[in-house]
């Protein structure tokens, strides 16, 4: 990271009125960096407001408050519009196509490192700053590279997965060399507002509000009741609705059985649940139909590789080739129980994030 820059150059820290962003901007002011602090300003649901959730009230008086205490410019941007019509929209369509998508995929791709992104160059500015733990690594073949933060608790390369080379040169993560601990030291150091305030949280725009309640107004349809049934076809109970349930998952269920069931899939032509034993669930393969590869061109196949199914899941050992129609075969070593389509499949090589794409 430079520092006491002979020319100041010009970054934009996507404030959010969170400790994360507040010591990204904090610290890049120290280094020298010319600061523009810009909160977007996104559509939530009606009533969901949390102190803990960006785009608050109560996040933009403190973001206010950060970019003050570091006399660097602060503005916000109306992104309502284009964050309904793209993440909220394609949340609400993913559940109608029964699969469990995750809004911070599409967010950080096509809100964040596109349309933001777009708005901080279009200023004059080189690079947009975040608060994610990830490190941007450019190596001597001109390549730009994501890696995990060292933090690998907080690790979040996972949902920057579809960030390309232009996308990634005119990022910084700050943070990717911190651990969440000293993040928080340095917030008290600085003596930030936000030294303190509790982490976000992932649906932003839910709040502390039950998706399935968001879904019930935005997709009556997921309310449809259905049968339940066993892989071998007798049926065991009847669901509330699809959208009401998850790969792997097991409480609620409410049917009768000697044994814990499981959902091992939603079979949407029959808005059918199809559950079954913990040794029924789970599988070794799956196909991603596209993947973005960072690099900008996939590795030479096959590789082995570490695969990441969700955010929070630990990466697993697998195989990675073509498979038909230029999609990509993973082959775990293992049976994983929770691949769920919607989610991500995100491969690594060490820490180096190579891409990624959505599981169908």
């Amino acid at each position: 990271m430079a520092s006491n820059l002979s020319k100041p150059i010009k970054v934009i820290v996507g404030l959010s009125g969170g400790v994360d962003s507040s010591v990204t901007a904090a610290l890049l002011r120290e280094q020298g960096y010319t600061v523009v602090g810009i909160m977007l300003d996104l559509w939530t649901e009606p009533g969901s407001d949390i102190d803990d959730r960006c785009c608050t009230p109560d996040a933009m008086t403190i973001a206010h408050k950060v970019a003050a205490q570091l006399d660097i410019p602060f503005y916000t941007i109306d992104a309502k519009t284009i964050f309904f019509d793209t993440v909220v929209k394609s949340f609400v369509e993913g559940y109608a196509q029964n699969i469990t998508p995750n809004p911070c995929l599409i967010c950080n791709q096509r809100i964040r490192w596109d349309f933001f992104l777009k708005q901080a160059l279009s200023i004059g500015a080189h690079y947009l700053a975040t608060g994610h733990y990830a490190r941007v690594v450019h190596n001597q073949d001109g390549i730009t590279q994501l890696f995990r933060g060292i933090d690998l608790s907080k690790d979040q390369s996972y949902v920057l997965y579809g960030l390309n080379q232009h996308q990634l040169t005119h990022t910084l993560f700050p943070l990717g060399q911190m651990k969440k601990t000293d993040v928080r030291e340095l917030a008290r150091k600085f003596n930030l507002p936000a030294a303190d305030r509790s982490d976000s949280q992932d649906l932003c725009f839910l709040g502390n509000l039950d998706y399935r309640d968001f879904l019930s107004r935005y997709y009556p349809a997921m309310n449809n009741p259905g049968p339940v049934f066993s892989r071998q076809g007798k049926q065991l109970g009847t669901h509330q609705g699809l959208a009401a349930y998850t790969i792997g998952q097991r409480k609620g269920l409410n049917i009768s059985s000697p044994y814990p069931m499981y959902v091992l899939e939603k079979d949407g032509s029959r808005n059918a649940l199809i559950v079954g034993r913990i040794d029924e669930l789970g599988k070794k393969e799956l196909i991603l139909p596209e993947v973005n590869w960072i690099s900008g061109s996939a590795p030479d196949l096959p590789i082995r590789a570490l695969v990441k199914i969700r955010y929070k899941a630990q990466p697993e050992w697998a195989q990675i080739n073509f498979a038909a129609e230029g999609k990509i075969c993973i082959v775990f070593d293992n049976v994983l129980r929770d691949i769920t389509p919607g989610q991500a499949a995100v491969i690594y090589h060490d820490d180096i994030c190579l891409g990624g794409g959505i599981i169908y």
